[in-house]
Order: structure tokens, then sequence, then C-alpha cells
């Protein structure tokens, strides 16, 4: 199950199940769960710990120390679950302080190149395309699609069932539910991934007059947000008010409303 070329810490923590490829480095301070599989040249570092079913295909590192100036040596974490793919040369950074850590939840799929920084938030059945990178402190919530070449600012956040279009970039939050194109822009709701995920017609209908209401009306948002509470009341209606209330970097807005204008 392991690969004679491979490198294993004696105090490194394996599953008796694990399958270890060649010339992969698995440091001291890793714990990796059941039938996980490491591929050939991965290294796995930090104070990381791994759930089951995860796998890491050639050349990926994870755990290693954040890239952030401010780091100084400090042993920090990273935090994996299960059933996740981590592909070709996919890179993850373990946090800057000990008293948090970089979280990647369960059944994610990681494409080629992309990175995660120290100290970000990943939630459950994120897809996350080739080349994208995520800075220090984002958060993606669960189901969200970041395609390629991606870029999402540090602290921002990515929420539920959002899609980002290839080569977009945001330095704002996106609201869930919500498609990003080009730079902090908006064009719509992420219809097909709200059909996969369930939403009935009607649901759908429901979130589409919300967002109409939110970011085509022209009003000013935080004046919005108040008048379509009175109105929109159902779960999903509630995770995007509460989440667009919630934004501290701002809130990324439509690309055909201009502000101050109401849509005819």
């Amino acid at each position: 199950m392991i690969h004679p070329t491979a490198i294993i810490h004696p105090k490194a923590k394996l599953d008796s199940t694990v399958r270890v490829g060649p010339y992969a480095v698995i440091d001291e301070g890793v714990e990796l769960g059941a039938h996980c599989v490491v591929g050939p040249h991965v290294y796995l570092t930090g104070l990381t710990t791994i759930g089951a079913h995860n796998s890491f295909h050639a050349g990926c590192v994870i755990g290693d120390a954040p890239q952030d100036l401010k780091y100084k040596g400090e042993p920090t974490c990273l935090r994996i679950g299960d059933h996740n793919v981590f592909r070709e040369h996919f890179t993850v950074h373990r946090s800057n302080k000990p008293d948090v850590e970089t979280v990647i939840g369960s059944h994610n799929f990681l494409m080629a190149n992309c990175h995660v920084g120290h100290n970000c938030q990943l939630g459950d059945h994120i897809i996350i395309g080739n080349g994208a990178l995520l800075a220090g402190h984002a958060e993606v919530q669960d189901r969200a699609f970041i395609s390629g070449n991606c870029l999402v600012h540090q602290f921002c956040r990515v929420g539920t069932l959002a899609l980002m279009q290839g080569g977009s970039a945001i330095s704002q939050d996106l609201p869930p539910f919500t498609v990003a194109q080009c730079g902090n822009e908006i064009c719509g709701l992420n219809v097909i991934g709200l059909r996969r995920a369930g939403f009935t017609a009607d649901q759908r209908l429901e979130l589409k007059r919300l967002y109409h209401a939110l970011f085509r009306s022209g009003k000013n948002l935080s004046v919005a947000i108040k008048e379509a509470k009175k109105t929109y009341t159902s779960p999903a209606a509630k995770v995007l008010l509460d989440f667009v209330a919630g934004a501290k970097r701002g809130v990324c807005s439509d690309a055909g409303c201009v502000a101050g204008e109401n849509e005819e």
C-alpha cells in the first residue's frame, strides 16, 4: 500500500488502508483517514488532519506554510473532511495563527493548479476549476461553483449555490444563488444549479423576484433589504437576505443596473 520510495515520518498517523504513491512525502504532524490515496510526488505537511476517502493526485502540496509576511513559523493547522478529490498540483496552505484553522469540508472537487489560501473556509460539494485562486480568509459556502482561472480576493465570501463564470474576479461578496461575471458583477440566478439542487419552479420564481427587488430596483441596497424582508420569508429567501445584510466588503452588483435608476 506504500511505495518504497515514499518518505513518511514515523510519527505521522496513517490509517492501515491508506495508499501512498512513489516519491510522496508525509511529515510528522499529518493524520490520514481511511481509504485515502496519496499520488506520486504529493507533499503533506503541517498540522494537517485529513478525513476518509480523499484522493490526492500528482504534485499536490497540502498544508504548507501560509504566504503571509506576518507568519513567524508557529505550528498552525489545516483540517480536511471526507470524499474530496484534489487534482494535479492543487495547493492549500495551513492557517497563519495557532488558534484558527484552514478548513476544507467534504465532497469537494478541486481541479488542477487551483489554490486555496491560508485561513480559507470551504464548505461541502464545492467545485473549483483549473487555475482558480482563493486568497487568504476567503469563505466558500456549500455547492458553489468557481470556474477556471477565477480570482477571489482575501476575506471575500462566495454564497451557497453561487457560480463564477470563467475568468471572473471578485473583491466583494458574491450572494448565494447568483452568477458572477467579469469583475464584481452579477448577471442573474444560477438557475441550472438551483434545479440540480432540487429547487421547485415556485421556489426559483420567488428567488428571481427577490433578485430583482434587491439588485435591479435601483434602490439603495439597505432600503431594498428592509423592504424585501417584509415580503420574502421562505428559507431560501432568508439565506439570500441574511447574506447580503451581513456583507462587510460590499456586494457584487447587477451588470445591467445603474445605481439610482429604477428598472422599467
